[in-house]
């Protein structure tokens, strides 16, 4: 790697030829002295220099391109003593148009005036070399930068787009897409150049489990087990497939997804849509990952299957069987029991009927961690009583809040897209003070036994970073990257390491409960 005061000298450099080369032509323009041209292809320089295309609206371009190397001059000085996002992007903005518009004026010489200036093209190279020198200069920042315009061309170009089509066939085309990008190494490697940052500061041991980051994909979005091998080079730390069910479930009644754009939110109406344990199974055996990889397992949406509690029951002990016997390379396993949007009327939430299900799990000897999926919507009191079951059991070594918000009086709701809302509940902003006061009391209570994953309502790094503050060692989410853009991840990452040095933290676990 080229030493930085090489770079800083070699631009300097650069920048006074330029300026130097952009005077001697705005010097001749002003004087109609002669231009000191070499013969051959070069020779007749004044074809070039009185052309129709040396000024513009009447403005010489040997003084724009004099005006420009003066500014960058400045902007380059002050970026390299003040420092500061701003002047550098305001560098790499110069840069790039300095670039387009001297391949423009090159094309003019070559195929149209067919007539070639040495100064103006010594001018082309310099822009050339500077664009250059700039981005190897400041490579992080130039990548963030990249960030922001990718978020940007989202918002502006492509929400609003997929924001008129049907959310469901969005999601799908995203899952199609997404598994096609993650078998082709070129398209992984493409993706990791623009968005993986490594942080060691953020990196964590978690149930004997190494997490380069804190961010994961939560449960509910890749129920195809899609995206698990191009989700590390988008930045992701890791993700929860599924949620599985032993049987496979072809969903609710559509509409299942519907969008709520001023309240940050979208409706949920899933109950499980999954292929099944055997199709995932089959699908991600003699799979490897470059991330930690779980799974999450639920009850089959079907009365048939798991219309009581007994049936239930036997309904995810057997799906548990399925997945410890086939040996897959995930980390860890979810179980949820708090999806809003199932049949029949069983529930896990009753002390007594949890306490049922992870005695039949608890038998099963389960080689791999496991977390709850719990429920947002009940009370402080509720929870208590289901977290003092869960920490009898050894197998069970974290909890995850949590799931969709069902109280659509929530304030976070506009008015009227709640009153015209369909079936299911919502994900999102809705979701993000109840989890963390959740997130809160869990840690609290027993946050020297469990480990608690916050998901929710994450929007910034600073959502992340304040479920992270209350005990959350790990965060999910998913619906802030479907507002913000894929870039999102990177965003959150890079944005908490500069809120932990901030605050004086040496790495992530260090702020984890520091505000419960």
């Amino acid at each position: 790697m080229i030493k930085r005061r090489v770079i800083v000298w070699l631009a300097t450099i650069m920048v006074m030829f330029g300026f130097l080369d952009t005077l001697y032509l705005s010097y001749n323009h002003f004087n109609s002295s002669i231009i000191i041209c070499s013969e051959g292809i070069f020779g007749n320089c004044g074809e070039v220099l009185n052309s129709q295309y040396s000024t513009v609206f009447g403005f010489p371009l040997a003084v724009i391109g004099l005006i420009y190397y003066f500014i960058f001059g400045y902007l380059f000085w002050v970026a390299l003593t003040l420092g500061g996002k701003l002047y550098k992007r305001l560098i790499f903005i110069q840069t790039a148009l300095g670039l387009v518009f001297s391949a423009y004026l090159t094309f003019l010489q070559f195929f149209i005036i067919k007539s070639l200036c040495p100064y103006c093209l010594l001018s082309a190279i310099i822009s050339l070399i500077l664009y250059l020198l700039v981005r190897l200069l400041w490579r992080r920042d130039y990548r963030l930068f990249i960030l922001t315009k990718i978020e940007f061309s989202y918002k502006v170009f492509a929400k609003p787009l997929f924001f008129l089509l049907p959310p469901e066939w969005v999601h799908e085309q995203a899952m199609f897409w997404g598994e096609i990008a993650g078998k082709i190494p070129l398209m992984r490697n493409f993706f990791k150049k623009v968005f993986y940052f490594e942080y060691p500061i953020l990196k964590q041991k978690i149930a004997g489990i190494t997490f380069d980051n804190p961010l994961g994909l939560s449960a509910g979005y890749d129920y195809m087990s899609a995206f698990s091998k191009i989700l590390p080079s988008v930045g992701f730390g890791f993700e929860t497939v599924g949620t599985i069910s032993n049987y496979p479930f072809e969903g609710n009644a559509r509409p299942r997804l519907g969008r709520l754009p001023k309240s940050k939110s979208l409706l949920v109406n899933k109950g499980f849509r999954n292929p099944g344990a055997d199709a995932t199974i089959d699908k991600l055996k003699n799979m490897s990952f470059e991330f930690p990889l779980g799974i999450s397992i639920g009850k089959t949406n079907s009365i048939e299957f798991a219309g009581t509690k007994k049936a239930a029951v036997g309904d995810v002990v057997a799906a548990f069987k399925k997945f410890e016997s086939a040996k897959l390379k995930n980390k860890y396993y979810e179980l949820n029991i708090s999806c809003p949007n199932l049949k029949g009327g069983v529930t896990f939430y009753p002390p007594e009927e949890l306490n049922i299900l992870l005695k039949s799990l608890k038998k099963l000897n389960i080689s791999k961690p496991v977390f709850i999926k719990m429920p947002i919507e009940k009370s402080d009191e509720e929870v208590r009583k289901m977290l003092d079951v869960i920490v009898k059991y050894k197998f069970i070594v974290g909890v995850i809040f949590g799931n969709l918000q069902k109280d659509r009086s929530d304030k976070s709701f506009d008015q009227l897209e709640i009153k015209t809302a369909g079936i299911g509940n919502f994900s999102g902003k809705p979701t993000f003070r109840r989890s963390n006061e959740l997130i809160k009391l869990a840690y609290s209570r027993y946050g020297n036994k469990l480990i608690v994953i916050g998901c929710g309502g994450i929007f910034t790094a600073e959502d992340a970073y304040r479920k992270i503050r209350l005990g959350a060692s790990l965060v999910e989410l998913i619906t802030g990257m479907i507002f913000e853009g894929p870039q999102l991840i990177s965003q959150i990452n890079t944005k908490l390491v500069e809120l932990l040095r901030k605050d004086g933290f040496e790495k992530l676990s260090d702020a984890v409960g520091i505000d419960s």
